[in-house]
């Protein structure tokens, strides 16, 4: 009896809003005091008791963020470098996923297994090779040299994704618009594209996030100051001895604030493709 009654505690309503709480504390909470971070002044921020909430809210961060820095030109280029590689991820893995979806390849499971064997590669492994193919390109210094890298790590979990939904579309619409004339790769950009476009618009937000948020290899790839993109520059606001935790903080928010945006313009589809995308896998 207590077994049943047991069981039925851990899956009913008090384990869903844990869960739900635990979600919500994990990724609210920092962005909160971030938020908050940035609209106090210093001697606010280190006086006790802590206080959460600003007594006072102030925006001379945000103005002392984009004095001290070249914010916008970090903005800029962590803009460019993430839509560049975003299209060419997409349009790489919308080809291969369609490939491996459609066609009837000899040695598609080796293929899929090699895939996810690459994904699960960590990013400090494979630094040093990049960085060695980058500078035989003589690529270094150019947005080229983190377009193509982030392009390739993107590749593995956006070509996934794409195969689940393409897999879902009948072969028949395909089969229709190519006896109407089209070409295979016509019946892909027309017919079954537009039908996945969920998992299109969902696998193109990971590939942007990842691209916006990576350090590792902007840091190492460029040391033009020009090319900084935004994780690399707002580094540069701290200190040999000083960290201006309001400044940094009014930066961070600046940076969160485009990817916040294009989250909540395609909600809706990106959520209808993490759905579909989960049921299918």
């Amino acid at each position: 009896m207590s077994g049943a009654a047991s069981g039925s505690w851990l899956s009913g309503r008090p384990l869903r809003f844990i869960a739900a709480a635990i979600l919500l504390v994990n990724g609210l909470f920092p962005a909160l005091w971030i938020l908050f971070t940035s609209l106090k002044t210093e001697a606010e921020l280190t006086e006790k008791p802590i206080t959460w909430a600003p007594h006072s809210a102030t925006l001379a961060n945000y103005m002392q963020a984009f004095s001290d820095q070249p914010l916008h030109l970090f903005l800029f280029n962590s803009f460019m470098v993430a839509l560049l590689s975003t299209c060419l991820t997409l349009l790489v893995s919308v080809l291969a996923a369609y490939a491996l979806a459609r066609l009837d390849l000899k040695y598609r499971g080796l293929i899929l297994s090699l895939i996810i064997a690459v994904s699960t590669f960590p990013l400090v492994t494979l630094l040093v090779p990049l960085f060695e193919i980058m500078r035989a390109l003589n690529l270094l210094n150019t947005w080229i040299a983190l377009v193509l890298p982030y392009t390739v790590l993107s590749l593995p979990i956006c070509t996934l994704m794409l195969i689940s939904f393409f897999e879902g579309i009948p072969r028949d619409l395909e089969n229709a618009a190519m006896i109407d004339g089209c070409t295979r790769l016509g019946a892909l950009f027309k017919i079954v594209v537009p039908l996945s476009a969920p998992g299109v618009f969902t696998a193109g937000i990971l590939a942007f996030v990842n691209a916006w948020d990576e350090f590792l290899l902007a840091l190492s790839f460029n040391s033009n100051p020009a090319l900084r993109t935004l994780p690399v520059g707002i580094q540069l606001y701290q200190g040999e001895f000083a960290f201006p935790w309001p400044v940094i903080s009014a930066a961070l928010v600046v940076g969160i604030v485009p990817v916040a945006i294009l989250i909540v313009i395609f909600q809706e589809r990106v959520v209808s493709g993490l759905t579909r995308g989960g049921i299918k896998g």
